[in-house]
């Protein structure tokens, strides 16, 4: 029954996380959607229930970078004459995360008696793996391939004619980001839980977790790998290796991480010889590595493509396009750019870039205060944000709406 449980919670946290629509249903409606449908009547119910509403005080603060950054679009569209609103109607996807989060931490709850930060991680790591595991068996199995895309609505139409991986709701950038706040989480709890550094059971399955999704995440993302990257980062910052003094419990998570990376290299390598759908996952995972050892230089198509092409900004004397836009986001041949800080300015200009910027500073601030001992962790998470944003336009709300929600904080009722 408790593997049952687990794995039903497991679900719910996966279809929030990685959301995706249903062939049957109309193309609007997505599990992230339905959750935030459930989680807003169950808010509501548990406001009647205790005669008043209560918010997190912290969370106040959010909103009100929301509604701005929501105004500051409304304005450029409307200045414009635009009928994009992507970033117009930002408190509407802030409010939808909000209460699918609200959902998802509150059956968790029901199957927990607390949800704190280590046992979110554990679902989200579990998640991820699982993701990982799934996209190499759509990708192998056409039975399987066969029976997601059947009832599946997540673009895969596009995603087979360009060849690439994907889960049930994971694919391209999108998948990578998810993947890379996880990497993320996971060294957080590395570095903060004893019982983890006690439990060497647990450790291996944490640290084998991490290769999984550091090397699988990349076939289906390479964007993975920048989260990868920070996260090996701040592990090495975290731990104090640095300063060349580890603890005994850290001394050991180096040994069972270092022993783990050998036994899956020595693996890799076996299979990329050996097996010719294997060498070509590690061909476009890492290709930058295989152009370093091979031609001198760490290079990919995508990232030659972003810094020949990709950088493109309006006219330095379109005063008002810089100021607030053009409100054009939706439209990506439009400015011909995907990469985030560009778009952003061409919605609406430095200044929704600016105010967007604050409002994660602020939400990494704030859940740093709601969870004290992950400041580092916070300050990795939104480095990663501004990191992205050289890629990709995406938002990381996703993850501080679930750490709203968690055990904790100051609430104040309304």
């Amino acid at each position: 029954m408790k593997l049952i449980k687990y794995a039903v919670l497991g679900m719910l946290v996966s279809m929030y996380f990685f959301s995706f629509g249903f062939t049957f249903l109309p193309e609007q409606v997505n599990t992230k959607l339905i959750f935030a449908v459930f989680g807003a009547s169950f808010w509501v119910f548990n406001s009647i229930r205790g005669g008043s509403i209560e918010i997190n005080r912290k969370l106040l603060g959010a909103i009100c970078f929301a509604v701005v950054f929501s105004a500051v679009g409304f304005f450029s569209m409307d200045y414009n004459y635009s009928t994009d609103s992507s970033y117009a109607t930002y408190i509407v996807s802030f409010s939808v995360w909000m209460f699918a989060g609200y959902f998802v931490i509150n059956c968790l709850k029901l199957g927990h008696k607390e949800v704190g930060f280590d046992l979110l991680a554990y679902y989200l790591i579990a998640v991820c793996v699982a993701q990982c595991m799934l996209a190499l068996v759509i990708d192998n199995v056409p039975v399987v391939k066969s029976v997601v895309d059947q009832y599946i609505e997540q673009g895969q139409g596009f995603l087979n004619n360009i060849e690439r991986l994907y889960g049930i709701g994971a694919s391209l950038d999108n998948a990578g980001v998810r993947f890379s706040i996880v990497l993320l989480m996971l060294v957080a709890v590395l570095i903060n839980s004893w019982k983890v550094q006690k439990n060497t059971l647990l450790l291996f399955l944490l640290l084998i977790s991490f290769i999984i999704i550091f090397t699988v995440g990349s076939i289906i993302a390479r964007t993975t790998s920048v989260g990868g990257t920070l996260a090996i980062v701040y592990l090495f910052l975290g731990t104090g290796v640095w300063r060349f003094f580890l603890k005994r419990e850290l001394l050991k998570l180096y040994l069972v991480f270092f022993l783990c990376l050998l036994f899956v290299l020595l693996l890799a390598t076996y299979f990329y010889k050996t097996n010719p759908v294997f060498y070509d996952y590690m061909r476009f995972a890492f290709e930058g590595f295989f152009n370093w050892v091979e031609k001198g230089e760490w290079k990919t198509t995508s990232t030659d493509r972003l810094n020949s092409v990709m950088w493109i900004w309006p006219d330095p004397n379109d005063n008002k396009t810089w100021l607030i836009g053009k409100a054009t986001f939706d439209n990506w041949h439009a400015v011909g750019t995907d990469i985030g800080y560009c778009r952003f300015v061409f919605y609406n200009g430095l200044l929704g870039l600016s105010i967007f910027s604050l409002f994660f500073v602020y939400n990494a601030w704030a859940c740093s205060k709601l969870l004290p001992g992950y400041e580092l962790f916070f300050a990795f998470l939104l480095l990663l944000s501004f990191v992205i944003w050289l890629k990709v336009a995406t938002d990381l709300f996703l993850v501080y709406a679930l750490f709203y929600c968690l055990e904790g904080g100051e609430r104040r009722r309304i």
